[in-house]
């Protein structure tokens, strides 16, 4: 026979609530580890008593009493195990593993039995129900009434709020039974009562969670939290470890303690306990304790007077009481030399702590995930700013967590941690060098697709192609509207056309000349916005399609035939199914795929090679069309230009006023019109280069 039996999927039934974990027997006992918690309920096989093999809502049940009278429950076995188990209780434990049925009788009437620290209410021999006195909170007497109330659970959907007894009166004298019953769930109930001195106070504390300030009365059972609003008793059995982490500023000191079942005020759940020191606090304890009281009860770990910064004192009493290790930060070092990383989580910003076992993060909320329930962390890209990332932890469980607004500084060491405790990384890439090593994990991160990145790029890379299209015209077109004397005076000799005009006016002229040339800057830095729709070559239809990948040609083939091998399936499941056998095809096989999509690629881009012949070939046609209405155009301006010049040496009698006037004329009303429509030839055009300087020589001829 095996020395030791393991379960799966076991359920422990805790204060109305059923947690599941991993059952282990062996010879030296049983152990039950919470999956949720990592709680471990450790029972030696000397303190067994009794075993009992029961069916129950889930399967079968276990039920566990001991020499103490502490009873424990689990649930999920199969009926198959029960000759396994059997067979071990016999030969580990010298018990047997009796089996009793619950009694389904529906009566409401019977014996009540108290065994231990359990209630059972019974029908003839066959219980009906039992109860943990340790779930009992508070209990309360009526006549022949006796009510109990139960500790409440988060965990569990629905609670089960008090039960009340009907004790009928007895003719016989002596104790009254009503009394008698509250006195023996009394005695083993857990009912938190503030008997006697508290063994040390502290005045005043600093609490995060629940936030205000608190005097803290330490009892030899229970933790007693005394605030203005609000008071809050905690049992040392519902603490389930403490931490001692320093600050960032190195100024300040976090004690957390965890707790299950949390604290509750009104519907808020506090599942931790944080309190706030400074390092240059110190206090001078005096345990309200004689001192051999305090030797036999804490065998040197405390003394009667201490002294010492107040967050040891605290830290140390608690850690002597709980009687459990202070988890403190391990050798981790971030990039500022301190032991924690300055990040966001949900809606708050806060710090976190990697530890020697798992992460903690204060302070709102705080949450602590263990190493052995991680199933892989991720570097992400930060959404807003490549000068931070984020770090995203995925439990076992399928819950995620997302710190976000880490410094870019921080990823090497994170990175370097990570990899030490031989956790799954998503998106494991090189690390040389932090700019490196961070672009290198930038560009690794594809689940999260930037459309708007993409939307940027592509739109950059249209104003790159106009510009360089256009750039040899634009150069040009500048020359000739800051030097009217070279090429294309037209402008210039409507503006000019008064002979006679003062040095000032001709200033103010040459001002004009400049005018227009700005406003047509200013609509060249436009054009690229009016021509995007029409310079994106990818929406053109007769453009060649972009060759497939080899995996998306296997597919195609393929499709077919695995919908034929499995019937109804989906999309989605159709794409993860083909996901799983093209990762498991072998090298030679999906080398022939690789050497057919070499050759469409080939052959897409000879076709991409004429596609782009004859597309220039229709923009060399275009472009002439452009410069014979360019053409056009200076051909009117100058026969408009030579009818100015004639009538102003037709009235040289006119004074200057009315020469001016002509002038104003002119410039506002033809040669704005002339303008208006290069203006507009430009727009048609903009990718296009200027017409040569022969061809405007001869226009201007």
């Amino acid at each position: 026979m095996a020395d030791t039996l393991e379960f799966n999927e076991i359920y422990q039934e805790v204060k109305g609530s059923m947690n599941d974990g991993r059952l282990r027997l062996s010879r030296q006992g049983v152990i039950f580890k919470n999956s949720k918690t990592g709680k471990v309920d450790n029972i030696q096989a000397s303190e067994l008593a009794e075993g009992v093999w029961r069916r129950v809502a889930l399967g079968h049940g276990l039920k566990l009493l001991t020499k103490n009278g502490h009873v424990y429950k689990y649930d999920g076995f199969r009926e198959s195990e029960f000759d396994k188990l059997s067979d071990f209780f016999k030969a580990h434990y010298c018990l047997e593993l009796a089996e009793k049925d619950l009694c389904v009788k529906g009566w409401n009437w019977g014996t009540v039995r108290f065994g231990g620290q359990l209630l059972s209410f019974d029908i003839g021999e066959q219980p009906v129900f039992e109860i943990p006195l340790s779930n009992v909170s508070q209990c309360t007497t009526g006549k022949n009434e006796v009510t109990l109330e139960f500790h409440q659970n988060d965990d569990a959907e629905v609670s089960l709020m008090e039960v009340r007894f009907y004790v009928p009166p007895t003719q016989e004298d002596g104790m009254d039974p009503v009394e008698a019953f509250a006195q023996n769930v009394l005695s083993k109930a857990d009912v938190i009562q503030a008997t006697g001195d508290a063994i040390c106070i502290f005045r005043e504390l600093q609490c995060l969670t629940p936030r205000g300030r608190y005097d803290i009365r330490i009892y030899p059972t229970f933790l007693h939290l005394h605030g203005k609003t609000f008071d809050y008793k905690i049992p040392y059995t519902t603490v389930l470890r403490l931490f001692l982490l320093p600050h960032k500023d190195q100024r300040q000191m976090f004690f957390v303690i965890s707790l299950d079942p949390p604290i509750k005020q009104g519907q808020t759940r506090y599942h931790f306990l944080i309190l706030l020191f400074s390092k240059d606090e110190d206090i001078s304890l005096t345990l309200n304790m004689n001192e051999e009281e305090v030797e036999k009860r804490f065998e040197g770990r405390l003394t009667k007077n201490m002294s010492g910064s107040l967050y040891e004192m605290v830290s140390r009493v608690m850690k002597a009481l709980v009687n459990r290790k202070i988890t403190v930060p391990g050798n981790f070092q971030g990039h500022s030399g301190a032991q924690c990383i300055t990040c966001s989580y949900k809606a708050s910003s806060g710090l976190l702590y990697p530890l020697e076992r798992g992460f903690i993060y204060v302070h709102k909320p705080p949450v602590h995930i263990r190493f052995d329930e991680i199933s892989f962390v991720n570097f992400a890209r930060g959404t807003t700013t490549t000068r931070s990332f984020d770090f995203e932890i995925e439990t076992k469980q399928g819950t995620q967590y997302t710190f976000s607004s880490i410094e870019r500084e921080e990823y090497g060491k994170l990175f370097d941690f990570v990899n030490a405790k031989k956790l799954n990384i998503k998106n494991r890439g090189l690390k040389e060098g932090m700019k490196q090593s961070y672009d290198e994990y930038a560009d690794s991160d594809e689940d999260q697709h930037d459309a708007y990145l993409e939307r940027m790029k592509e739109e950059g890379k249209i104003r790159e192609e106009n510009a360089n299209d256009s750039s040899d015209g634009s150069g040009e077109e500048t020359d000739e509207s800051f030097n009217p004397g070279e090429e294309d005076d037209d402008v210039a000799e409507e503006f000019d056309s008064n002979a006679s005009a003062s040095s000032s006016s001709g200033d103010g002229d040459s001002d004009r000349d400049k005018k227009p040339a700005k406003k047509a800057k200013i609509v060249k830095d436009r054009k690229p916005r009016k021509k995007q729709p029409e310079s994106k070559k990818g929406k053109d239809p007769n453009a060649p399609k972009r060759p497939m990948s080899a995996y998306m040609l296997w597919l195609n083939a393929s499709r077919e035939k695995i919908k034929s091998d499995h019937p109804g399936i989906s999309i989605t499941d159709l794409s993860k199914k083909a996901g799983e056998l093209w990762k498991a095809m072998s090298k030679e096989k999906k080398e022939e795929w690789d050497r057919k999509a070499e050759d469409a690629r080939r052959d897409y881009e000879k076709a991409m090679k004429e596609y782009t012949k004859s597309d220039s070939h229709r923009g060399e046609r275009s472009k002439k069309k452009k410069k014979k209405q360019e053409k056009l155009v200076k051909g009117k301006g100058d026969k408009k230009g030579a009818t100015s010049k004639s009538s102003s040496s037709k009235s040289p009698a006119k004074g200057m006023s009315e020469s001016f006037k002509s002038k104003e004329f002119v410039s506002s009303d033809e040669s704005s019109s002339a303008e208006s429509k290069k203006e507009d030839s430009e727009d048609e055009g903009a990718a296009s280069p200027p017409p040569s300087s022969e061809d405007s020589a001869s226009g201007s001829d």
